[in-house]
């Protein structure tokens, strides 16, 4: 798996990024986390420069769960704790589901979704996954506009503009190339976020941007709210995809989960001990 790591301290942080995106998407967040946290980017299979999963795996949340759960064990991370955005957020949760996480911050998270939402979601980033070769230098070229990246990028920014151009155009280009994109896009189908009594162990927040409109923060949030009513919930003033919106807000909520997590691990220690 292809990562970044940036930062000192004692607190390991594993960033992972939604469908169709990059690790560089957290590079906003990163600045900030990484002068007091040990802050690990990564591309997820399939994404970035990340190669797929083995030959045969379905591209599920689940198999990208067990995916970073090798990959901690392959960096020796003994339950990092972890923040994920969209397909990011749900395989942040599962990762918590299966003890793996200190804490999860899921930003977004994909799972939250009645049939309906969910085929407008998988409707919605499939106009980008599908877009014919020949139009797509004419694409690229409008996002290196301010008026572009808001036409284009509306549904899943909150503030486009705020978006540098090589960023936009970087991340056009990655999705298109991302061999795993269609069949993750197929894969969420199979995927509803169940069973939260099972989380109740892990410190978690789930956060979502007011300006949401492909994982609609109207209806979304609140059934996350209901189904995890001992998690901490908050608010963003930005998009589906926050990274950008508002860098000190994402890196704020991050930091506090990390704490929690922290301050859960020590108090079970010191339970154990006496």
């Amino acid at each position: 798996m292809n990562y970044h790591r940036e930062g000192a301290g004692a607190c390991a942080v594993v960033l992972i990024h939604g469908i169709g995106h990059h690790w560089q998407a957290w590079r906003p967040v990163i600045d900030l986390l990484a002068p007091d946290h040990d802050v690990i980017a990564c591309d997820s299979p399939g994404f970035g420069r990340s190669p797929p999963l083995a030959t045969g795996t379905e591209p599920t949340i689940w198999a990208y769960a067990q995916a970073f759960e090798d990959f901690f064990e392959q960096l020796g991370l003994t339950r990092p704790h972890v923040a994920g955005n969209s397909m990011g957020g749900a395989i942040a949760l599962e990762l918590a589901r299966r003890g793996s996480a200190a804490s999860a911050t899921a930003l977004s998270p994909a799972g939250f979704w009645t049939e309906a939402e969910l085929r407008y979601c998988q409707a919605s980033l499939a106009v980008l996954a599908r877009l014919p070769g020949p139009i797509r230098p004419a694409v690229r070229a409008l996002s290196r506009t301010r008026a572009g990246r808001a036409a284009l990028f509306a549904q899943t920014f909150g503030w486009p503009s705020r978006m540098p151009a090589s960023e936009a155009v970087a991340t056009l280009e990655d999705a298109w190339a991302a061999p795993a994109f269609a069949p993750a896009l197929a894969a969420f189908s199979a995927y509803r976020f169940s069973e939260p009594q099972q989380l109740r162990a892990v410190p978690l927040t789930i956060a979502w941007g007011v300006r949401d409109r492909l994982l609609l923060y109207g209806r979304q949030a609140p059934r996350a709210r209901a189904m995890l009513p001992w998690a901490r919930h908050l608010t963003l003033g930005a998009g589906h995809v926050p990274f950008f919106d508002d860098p000190p807000a994402v890196a704020e909520v991050i930091r506090a989960s990390c704490a929690a997590g922290a301050l859960r691990a020590a108090r079970v220690s010191v339970s154990a001990a006496g």
